[in-house]
């Protein structure tokens, strides 16, 4: 069907990749830093089974990973020509399932403070800030989202 979200494989290694790096390229200059999305090894990250992806060909993703008490959602990427097509909202909603169907009550995950978009973005999803952490370079604001049954 084309878009359908599935589990990526070795195949989409590359088109992960460029979707990736098109949907973070543009904060390079306003963070001051490559975003850590782009710095992914993202044939580990398919090969782990993290990665999903909807379109064909690939036009989002996201990389998440359970965890004992939660989901991490690590990255979320719509390629810039999909963007407002509700690819970004399918993608949240399908890590809600996901987390859901793994048994866990709770997605977290956590924003570069410069990408405000994202800040207003989250919280229209149900998701409330629960810290901001230095990391190196990169100054995190951090978000949990608690999924009721």
């Amino acid at each position: 069907m084309g878009d359908e979200i599935r589990r990526a494989v070795a195949a989409d290694t590359d088109a992960v990749r460029a979707v990736t790096d098109a949907a973070y390229r543009h904060y390079i200059a306003r963070i001051g830093v490559v975003p850590q999305p782009m710095e992914a090894d993202h044939a580990a990250d398919v090969a782990a089974g993290k990665v999903f992806v909807v379109g064909e060909p690939v036009v989002g993703l996201v990389v998440v990973e359970a965890r004992d008490d939660h989901l991490f959602l690590d990255s979320i990427a719509v390629h810039p020509d999909a963007r407002g097509q509700g690819v970004g909202r399918r993608l949240l909603e399908f890590v809600d399932a996901h987390a859901r169907a793994l048994g866990l009550s709770e997605v977290r995950l956590y924003t570069n403070a410069l990408m405000w978009e994202n800040q207003e973005l989250y919280p229209k999803y149900g998701y409330e800030v629960v810290g901001r952490r230095l990391a190196g370079a990169y100054d995190r604001v951090h978000y949990r989202k608690r999924l009721v049954e």
